[in-house]
């Protein structure tokens, strides 16, 4: 039987699980992750959790904090007064923002603070910092 490589694009149904057990996504009632291994475009541990298994295979990994999101990054936090804010923003935390840069890329960040005068954005990805766990199911290698 055919083994998953490096550059397959396969089909994988999947459940995200944080080390507790909270489900952060799922693709249970749509359609299988569809990608190719080797773009970068998952995370290194789910790929590499993929690589070696077949059709109809199941297992669950864990995958540390280096080869999930990494680690939460301090840099990656910033003061931004209030008044810096639209109007129409109730500042609260884990509330996400977007924010533009001067080249016009778009940055992600979410509240982690709010102050009286200034709140506190995160830019990290909202799993830094964990461990992850995935229940994986191979539908397809194409």
């Amino acid at each position: 039987m055919i083994k998953v490589k490096e550059n397959d694009t396969v089909k994988v149904h999947y459940t995200g699980k944080l080390k507790n057990g909270e489900v952060f996504d799922s693709s249970a009632g749509r359609d299988p992750l569809e990608f190719t291994l080797g773009q970068g475009m998952l995370i290194p541990g789910f790929e590499n959790a993929v690589i070696d298994m077949k059709v109809d295979d199941k297992k669950t990994v864990n995958i540390p904090v280096n080869e999930a999101y990494g680690d939460v990054k301090k840099e990656l936090f910033h003061n931004v007064e209030k008044a810096q804010l639209p109007a129409e923003v109730e500042p609260t935390v884990g509330l996400g923002l977007v924010s533009k840069d001067a080249q016009g890329n778009e940055h992600q960040f979410r509240i982690a603070e709010v102050n009286e005068d200034h709140v506190i954005v995160d830019g990290n990805h909202p799993l830094a910092g964990q461990e992850l766990v995935f229940d994986l199911e191979l539908v397809e290698i194409k």
